[in-house]
This record gives structure tokens, C-alpha cells and sequence, in this order.
């Protein structure tokens, strides 16, 4: 399928290199093809989207990013930095490459602002957010799904702009606690999914949906394990949780939050059978989206994976180009 759209297409700043060997050399077989292709934006991204048929991408800063950062001045700072250098390196490229907003969450109303002056100045497609911020003291997280979090949802919303909730690797007390003593099973095999997962319901308990009703969230790994416990999760949130007080907070379904403010993409899961079952479990394709994950993975296995599905009619269109039109509001791309 030529046309592609996909999201998840990270990069990082040139000046980074050094410290992205580090970072790539924990999970990276070979850490310098790493750092090269994720300091890249033009040149060799380009060449394997032609081979393998992605028109557009909608680029985003690498993870841990700005959330590993405790101090709040320094966060902000390297976020603006980033946001202006990705819409130099694209801006003469807009038929092949949008981005979404790097931002330090420190603080709901400077997330809010940083966002409007990327989407409204850059025409930026939405944020990339890498699950919870390190607080200022460097200990403590931060979570999005308080009220004091609603002025930054409504500008999300009235920017008419979506939300992509991204992992990060646990640091601190966490790690410590949880993962030291299992540290194979940080990032992708476990501790992405878990983390963002957390974050996610945690949204929808705490009424984030609810109180903006019209939000638009994002989150990659076809539904970080989510999908698979649909059934149990509502069961218990109806029949136990509700009758005991969750109903204050959480005014409809699970599922009915999937179909109206919750996607989900194939970033770095390229199963048949997995994705099958996804659209099977959300009712339909019109929610989910295709991704790479590039460079963590790579464009060969999402491509040539995703170009020999056999799906429903009109599925395999919506889940790699349509649904992506329809929710970023894409005109004359690739």
C-alpha cells in the first residue's frame, strides 16, 4: 500500500548524539545505526519511506525526552528548542512531514501554551507527551488526570488537536522498587505498556473524558495490553466499581470511551492475529491507526507486514491512511 501515514517516527536533537548512544546501547544491537538514523530527519528517513511506501509522517521527539527532566525553567527551555528546530528542519517538507509539540508537563498552563503557540505558529498536528513528568523535586511524578489538568484538555480541544500518550522508561524510585531487579523487562516487553496503561485509565476513572467530553487521546503498541482486558475492565467497573462509588467520576463505559475519545496504533506490534482481534474487540478499524515506531523498529518489518494483511474491505485503507486524514485533518499530503 503506497500512502502510508504513520506516526511514532521519532527523532532527536543532533547535539544529543552522544547521550543517544548511551540510551541505545541498552537496547540497540548496533547503537551507532541508532543514533544516525534518529538524528535524522531528511535524508534517510526518506529513502526507506519511499522504498516502502509511507507518504506522510508526523514526527515526535524522542523518548524520555522532556519528562525525565526535574527542572521546571530547563524542560520548558529544551522544549521550545526542539519544537523550533523540527519545524525548521520541515517546514519546506509539509507534503511528507508534519510533527506533533514536545512539551514539558510541569505545569497545565505553560503545557497549554507552549501547545497553542506550536499548533497556531508551527502548525503543529497535536503533542506528544512521554507518560509521567518528573516533578521538581525529582522524585515525584505527575500525572495528567487531576482537574487542575482540564486547562490544558481544553485547549487540546478547542485547538481541535489530539493527544499522543507515549511511554517512557521508569527512572527513580520506581525503577529502584519495581525494575532493578528485573531490568529485562523495562521498555517494550513490559514497562511500556504498564505505565501508560496506568495513565490512560487513570484518565478515564478520574473523569478527564467526562469533564471534555470532545478530547482526542492517542496511545500507540495496538492499546498497551488494554484491548485484551476490555471485557474484565468493564465488567468490574460496571458491576463492582460503579455500585461502590466509581460512578461519580466515570459516567460511561470503557467502550463507549474507546469508541468517541480513545485511538490506538500498531506501533511496534506487527501481529495479524493481534491486530484482528483488535478490531474486532473495538467494534471496527475506525479507531485504529498504523504505525512504525521507527527507529526502534523498523520501516521494512511495520511495511511489508502491514502491505500483506488481508483485512475486511475498506479496513486496510482506514487503519493506514484514512483514519490518520480524518482525525489530523490532512490535506495535500503524500
Amino acid at each position: 500500500m503506497r500512502g502510508k501515514i504513520t506516526l511514532e517516527d521519532h527523532f532527536n536533537l543532533p547535539e544529543f548524539a552522544e547521550k543517544a548512544k548511551w540510551w541505545a546501547s541498552l537496547f540497540a544491537v548496533d547503537a551507532d545505526k541508532h543514533v544516525r538514523e534518529i538524528s535524522d530527519v531528511g535524508k534517510i528517513r526518506l529513502d526507506y519511506a519511499n522504498e516502502y511506501g509511507v507518504g506522510y509522517h508526523i514526527l515526535s521527539y524522542t523518548a524520555p525526552g522532556i519528562q525525565d527532566m526535574a527542572d521546571p525553567k530547563e524542560a520548558i527551555s529544551l522544549a521550545r528548542q526542539v519544537n523550533d528546530y523540527i519545524y525548521e528542519q520541515i517546514k519546506d517538507k509539509s507534503d511528507r512531514f508534519g510533527s506533533f509539540a514536545t512539551l514539558s508537563m510541569h505545569d497545565p498552563s505553560e503545557a497549554a501554551a507552549e501547545l497553542r503557540r506550536c499548533v497556531e505558529q508551527y502548525g503543529f498536528k497535536g503533542a506528544l507527551v512521554n507518560d509521567v513528568q518528573i516533578a521538581s523535586d525529582g522524585k515525584s511524578l505527575i500525572f495528567y488526570d487531576q482537574p487542575e489538568w482540564d486547562v490544558f484538555w481544553q485547549t487540546c480541544v478547542e485547538l481541535d488537536v489530539p493527544f499522543y500518550l507515549h511511554p517512557k522508561q521508569p527512572t527513580g524510585v520506581v525503577y529502584d522498587t519495581l525494575w532493578a531487579d528485573r531490568k529485562w523487562l523495562v521498555g517494550p516487553p513490559l514497562s511500556f505498556a504498564q505505565g501508560v496503561s496506568l495513565h490512560l485509565l487513570g484518565m478515564v476513572v478520574n473523569g478527564v473524558f467526562d469533564r471534555n467530553p470532545k478530547l482526542q487521546v492517542v496511545i500507540g503498541h495496538l492499546g498497551e495490553h488494554i484491548p485484551f482486558d476490555l471485557w474484565r475492565i468493564n465488567h468490574w467497573f460496571e458491576d463492582v466499581k460503579k455500585p461502590l462509588g466509581l460512578k461519580e467520576t466515570c459516567k460511561r463505559t470503557i467502550r463507549e470511551y474507546f469508541r468517541d475519545n480513545i485511538w490506538i496504533t500498531t506501533s511496534g506490534h506487527f501481529s495479524t492475529s493481534t491486530l484482528k482481534y483488535c478490531i474486532e474487540e473495538l467494534g471496527g478499524a475506525d479507531r485504529i491507526m498504523f504505525s512504525t515506531d521507527y527507529p526502534f523498529e523498523c520501516y521494512k518489518d511495520a511495511c511489508t507486514w502491514f502491505d500483506g494483511l488481508k483485512l475486511e474491505d475498506g479496513q486496510k485503507e482506514a487503519i493506514g491512511r484514512e483514519n490518520a486524514l480524518r482525525l489530523f485533518k490532512l490535506k495535500d499530503v503524500a
